[in-house]
């Protein structure tokens, strides 16, 4: 038997310092790692029980990071997994093995973006003209393959979000806000699809997902066993389906829960009925 475990990474895995929802005392906070360095400072953190964790549930299942950061913010984070193995970045548009990326899957995903969904440089356009003044700081491209913003959420309420999710829904792409980011996404490009032909690729028996985003939803529909978090955008929409759990702690803490929910789901799957 293979147990699948497919992970987003921010404000699920792992957190910046300003997601980490500690409200406690100093003097009672988890010990903390480094899991993110960024231009010589600490970025990412997950607690030292989560760490721990994560390394005892990678020996027992194939443990998949599957993230909307490119392949280059992707290789940044530093992780207690094996050094070959499986990741899903770009929201699923790369599939990397051993570290290497697949190309014939980006391509074959390319071939789709053409035919369903509005060039970039048409969406680049909507993030200069299709919200409010002042809201949008930057913009960047993803690999060619998708748009995201900085943003200042104060100059941009959840209205304009929607209105903005609507208008680039009719070009075949799909909004969501993570943090201080506003990600624009090709239909075509989903986590779910990637994970799914990891599954395929190994032989998985059992998948289990875990993630806290709007581009987290299919992937958690399609697992087996759906963890989230009890915070983020699914959690502010209520998301549920019959095979979720959710985690009863927030921030950093609740990374380090659904750790825990997710080897339990490993163990029930060697578990003779």
């Amino acid at each position: 038997m293979t147990a699948l475990v497919g992970f987003d990474l921010d404000r699920t895995v792992v957190y910046s310092s300003a997601a980490l929802m500690l409200d406690g005392p100093d003097e009672a906070a988890p010990s903390l790692v480094v899991t993110e360095v960024y231009q010589g400072l600490p970025l990412s953190f997950m607690t030292r029980t989560a760490e721990r964790a994560l390394a005892t549930l990678a020996a027992e299942a194939v443990v998949v990071p599957v993230t909307t950061r490119t392949v280059a913010q992707y290789r940044r984070i530093r992780l207690p997994l094996p050094d070959t193995g499986w990741a899903v970045t770009t929201n699923g548009a790369v599939v990397l093995h051993d570290g290497e990326p697949d190309a014939d899957w980006t391509a074959t995903l390319r071939t789709e973006m053409t035919a369903v969904s509005a060039p970039l440089p048409e969406v680049e356009e909507r993030f200069a003209t299709g919200l409010p003044q002042g809201a949008v700081l930057r913009t960047r491209r993803a690999e060619d393959l998708f748009v995201y913003a900085i943003v200042d959420r104060a100059e941009l309420p959840d209205a304009a979000v929607e209105a903005f999710a609507a208008d680039l829904a009719a070009l075949g792409w799909r909004v969501s806000v993570q943090g201080r980011k506003l990600y624009a996404v090709p239909v075509p490009i989903r986590k779910e699809r990637a994970l799914a032909a990891v599954a395929e690729r190994i032989g998985a028996t059992r998948t289990i997902a875990a993630g806290d985003s709007l581009l987290d939803r299919e992937m958690l529909a399609w697992a087996d066993v759906a963890i989230r978090p009890a915070h983020g955008e699914l959690h502010a929409v209520g998301w549920t389906a019959p095979n979720l759990r959710v985690t009863s702690a927030q921030g950093v803490l609740a990374g380090e829960e659904l750790i825990g929910l997710a080897a339990a789901a490993v163990a029930a799957e060697r578990t003779p009925a």
